[in-house]
């Protein structure tokens, strides 16, 4: 998803058709919830309490009743058991963490390994949030087999409810196959930024006739394939609100209007933590970047003038 300089980058179309050769699986269905686990129709997604995490049937009873619900993203565990403990019902461990947290210039160069490191993290740091984890550029564009190896070792190591993957239609294989798997899948269209390179550049998708009819045409591939809910990225508002009307699957906007079923921000624009300029789609709700500054010029004037450790923090 995009961030001020983050922006994940997408194959060519060619390299996202499946190498397999083999016959198209057949029609995905969703396993039945299991005994203890079925959605509370009486339960809000956000802000809600239970003894257990939050499951796809959750999400799909939230779009049934027509409840909005927010989704951020987490990289480590101590900010996800923040927003975990704020009542956020879907944590996203994206491929955004090239740009916000490990210093790449996009989110291209992340790899499995640190998604499934990360995943693993914002896992174990939440008792209640369905974490979905991102399969980042090369980790699913050979085919379904490769997006299974990817997906299954998300799964396993790191432990998320569900992954993510940037397609409608020339995704569809892979998204069809995990779903066939037992793996949860939150498909993600319009601008998909592992395409930086395709687009040269980050450019609202879904304008002009032709290219709003395609965006429909994927959100209802990936519904098609089985995925539970469908990221829309920088797309018109009113395509937008076409697209969450004509789907039983929950939409989730990130610069796409107010009419989808639920917003996602990347956490570190949501605070104030990025520096620069952010996407025009950004609120910030916090200023953590002037924070953190005062408060590290405040302990460093301490420590230059010998006022900390006071006697009060030491030991005798």
């Amino acid at each position: 998803m995009t961030t001020h300089a983050s922006h994940q980058a997408a194959p060519t179309a060619s390299a996202a058709t499946s190498a397999s050769g083999a016959a198209a699986p057949t029609a995905p269905t969703v396993p039945a919830a299991p005994t203890g686990n079925k959605p509370d129709s009486g339960k809000s997604l956000y802000g809600g309490k239970g003894s257990r995490r939050i499951t796809v049937r959750d999400i799909a009873a939230a779009k049934e009743r027509g409840e909005k619900w927010p989704m951020l993203t987490a990289y480590d565990a101590m900010t996800a058991s923040v927003f975990d403990e704020a009542g956020i019902p879907v944590l996203l461990v994206g491929d955004s963490m090239g740009n916000c947290h490990l210093g790449y210039e996009s989110t291209v160069p992340v790899t499995m390994d640190e998604i499934t490191i990360l995943a693993a993290a914002v896992v174990r740091g939440t008792k209640r949030a369905l974490i979905v984890g991102d399969l980042p550029f090369g980790a699913y564009q050979e085919g379904p087999v490769q997006a299974l190896r990817s997906a299954t070792r998300l799964i396993k190591e790191a432990g998320v409810g569900a992954v993510k993957l940037e397609g409608g239609e020339r995704s569809a294989d892979q998204i069809e196959l995990l779903v066939r798997s037992g793996i949860p899948v939150m498909a993600h269209i319009g601008l998909t930024p592992q395409s930086v390179n395709a687009f040269g550049g980050y450019p609202v998708q879904g304008r002009g006739e032709e290219a709003a009819q395609q965006l429909l045409r994927d959100a209802k591939a990936a519904q098609d394939a089985g995925a539970f809910a469908v990221v829309l990225e920088l797309v018109p508002a009113e395509l937008a609100a076409e697209a969450t009307r004509s789907l039983h699957i929950p939409t989730v906007g990130i610069g796409a209007g107010v009419e989808c079923d639920a917003q996602v921000l990347v956490w570190t624009d949501m605070a104030g933590l990025t520096s620069g300029r952010v996407p025009r789609f950004v609120k910030q709700y916090a200023q953590l970047r002037e924070t953190l500054g005062e408060a590290a010029r405040a302990f460093a004037d301490d420590v230059i003038g010998s006022t900390y450790p006071a006697p009060e923090h030491a030991f005798h």
